[in-house]
C-alpha cells in the first residue's frame, strides 16, 4: 500500500472537507474513495485540478499530517 494510500484511507473525511473548501469546484462524484482504486481518484483530482499526480499526493500529504 503507497503512503498516499495510507493517508488517505485513514483519514478521507477531513481531506475531503479540506479539498472541497479549497476548490470549490470539486464534486462529491469528484471526490468518490473506494478502497483499492486510489488511482482513479488521483487521476479524477489531476484533471480536475490540473495539477501532476506528483503535486496532488503532495497537497494531500501537507494536509493529512
Amino acid at each position: 500500500m503507497s503512503a498516499f494510500s495510507q493517508q488517505v484511507k485513514g483519514n478521507w473525511n477531513e481531506l475531503k472537507g479540506k479539498l472541497k473548501a479549497q476548490y470549490a469546484d470539486l464534486t462529491d462524484d469528484d471526490l468518490l474513495y473506494e478502497e483499492g482504486q486510489e488511482d482513479q481518484l488521483l487521476g479524477r483530482l489531476q484533471q480536475k485540478l490540473g495539477k501532476t499526480r506528483e503535486e496532488v499526493e503532495t497537497e494531500v500529504s501537507n494536509w493529512s499530517k
